[in-house]
């Protein structure tokens, strides 16, 4: 057991076996880098408010401010790559709506209780993105992490994971089954 102790607080690992990573500290993080992060969920309101007919449009907009800031740093790139794919899904669903009404509007459809359902979850899912989203960017500009469900963990795996620090993943996490 104190072997296994020393052995932890030498090679920087919990005491289960997995090592720890090493975020950096509110206080590490620049002003710029954190207005950065901040500018990842902000976009996405902007983009969000011009292209409301064109739901595609804030989808573009958060795939080009990734490709702007991904080399920034990683705590940037980590809020730029989590505001990107958090919003396919939304984008999605709006497009979806978006589509299915002018096809209404058209007359090819009628407004049938499937529509108004589908609608209902698109204006949920949006709301839930938004709040989601202030909440990410207040954090972001405080220096702080947030995760969404989900895309969170992948963007973080992409910024700080094993493969990053270049550790061996099945060493890291010797639970996981073999790739």
């Amino acid at each position: 057991m104190i072997t296994r102790l020393l052995t932890a607080l030498v090679s920087n690992e919990t005491m289960d076996g997995e090592t720890e990573i090493s975020l950096p500290q509110p206080e590490d993080i620049s002003r710029r880098e954190r207005e950065d992060a901040m500018g990842a969920y902000l976009m996405m309101f902007a983009a969000w408010g011009i292209g409301l007919p064109l739901p595609v449009l804030n989808l573009a907009a958060a795939g080009i401010y990734y490709g702007l800031h991904r080399r920034k740093s990683q705590f940037t790139a980590f809020h730029a790559l989590q505001s990107l794919t958090s919003q396919i899904p939304v984008t999605l669903a709006n497009a979806g709506l978006l589509v299915w009404f002018l096809r209404t509007v058209i007359g090819e459809y009628s407004y049938t209780r499937a529509f108004w359902i589908y609608l209902a979850f698109t204006v949920a899912l949006n709301l839930t993105y938004i709040i989601t989203s202030l909440a990410a960017l207040t954090r972001a500009y405080r220096g702080n992490f947030f995760y969404f469900p989900v895309f969170g963990r992948w963007a973080f795996e992409r910024w700080y994971g094993a493969k990053v620090r270049g550790e061996d993943e099945l060493k890291v996490r010797p639970n996981l089954p073999p790739n």
